[in-house]
């Protein structure tokens, strides 16, 4: 932020040193020094108060806009420098000098004005007055320093806010690009085999992968897609995948109407089908059921896969599709979500909780 390009910074901080020197010098002197005064001189010693008033607080204001520009061209909060520190220190203690050389002429031509003589202000006592003028310095400079190291910090947050959301989409679609070849593998072998056996199947099972690839390629740049849409890539992998397992493969889906239009993650049903599929049902000599049920509350929506097994048959698995639903789970709704697997019965459950709101 730089200061010295705003017009605004320019009225107020005049304004400001006008004020400060108005309500501190000038009301203090036409308070106490006017006492025993004739009322003609009176007037014309409150008018030079006035003016004094205004002629310090402008000077002020005029030596401050040097300091700010050695401030802004050399003070950087990032990469703090003693020697740009005490050089800053030198500017600010050269225009205190100029100011006490400049300001006593200026209010001697003032005085002269309004009283009709020059103002004889013994060296002692300009002495004592250059605290006072300092003083008006190093509160605009506080304030200064106050608003750079704001704006400062708020840069700093913006910038971690924005590499940590770049990460994010970066860890996002690296985990999406472990999904095309995950299920494009298992897909293309189970085809394999039906093609010489039943060539009308084969061309149906091709067109479904076909659908599913494209599915893939064209949600692989959005974070989330409607359920609706992630159950057609389901039905099209549990068809792909009775060409292996025919009759041993049963699929059962439950799902609530109103969840239809709901978006979620793109391949979160789809993977853990294929993860019950993988390492479910592909372990049970007799083959199993896989279940899929998918509602909502008002603020929450569920899905939960259930398939015929243990959670023993998995174990020296990579689980890494599962792996991949946490990771993605986590960095889109963070602690909000919770994902759980379990076993019940002769199931195992994956469940998932995404919230609504």
């Amino acid at each position: 932020m730089k200061l010295l390009k705003s017009t605004k910074y320019y009225i107020y901080s005049l304004l400001g040193f006008l004020f400060y020197v108005l309500c501190t010098l000038t009301l203090d002197k036409i308070s106490y020094r006017g006492q025993g005064i004739p009322k003609d001189k009176y007037v014309n010693l409150i008018y030079y108060f006035v003016g004094e008033g205004i002629a310090c607080g402008a000077l002020a204001w005029l030596l401050s806009i040097p300091i700010l520009y050695f401030f802004e061209r050399q003070i950087d909060f990032g990469n703090l420098r003693k020697k740009n520190v005490w050089a800053m220190v030198a500017v600010f203690f050269v225009m205190q000098v100029l100011y006490s050389l400049l300001i006593w002429p200026l209010l001697s031509l003032i005085y002269a004005q309004y009283i009709g003589e020059g103002l004889n202000i013994p060296f002692a006592t300009k002495l004592t007055n250059i605290p006072f003028f300092a003083t008006i310095s190093l509160i605009w400079m506080f304030i200064i320093t106050a608003i750079k190291l704001y704006h400062y910090i708020n840069q700093v947050k913006i910038n971690q806010i924005q590499l940590e959301s770049s990460l994010r989409e970066s860890q996002l679609n690296t985990l999406k690009g472990q999904i095309n070849p995950h299920f494009m593998f298992n897909s293309l072998n189970n085809i394999r085999g039906l093609i010489l056996e039943d060539a009308t199947r084969a061309r149906d099972m091709i067109t479904r992968l076909s659908e599913m690839l494209r599915y893939s390629l064209t949600k692989n740049d959005v974070n989330t897609i409607s359920i609706k849409e992630e159950l057609q890539t389901v039905d099209n992998y549990i068809e792909i995948s009775k060409i292996q397992f025919e009759e041993r493969l049963k699929f059962t889906i439950n799902v609530n109407p109103e969840t239809l239009n709901i978006s979620i993650p793109p391949m979160i049903i789809q993977m853990l089908v294929e993860n019950a599929v993988k390492h479910g049902i592909s372990n049970l000599k007799q083959g199993g059921e896989i279940i899929l049920d998918v509602d909502k509350t008002s603020d929450q929506l569920f899905i939960c896969v259930a398939n015929s097994g243990t959670l023993t048959m998995g174990e020296g698995n990579t689980k890494l599709g599962l792996e991949n639903i946490k990771q993605r789970l986590a960095l889109l709704f963070g602690n909000r979500t919770h994902f759980t697997l379990s076993e019940k019965d002769t199931f195992v459950e994956a469940k998932i909780t995404i919230p609504l709101a």
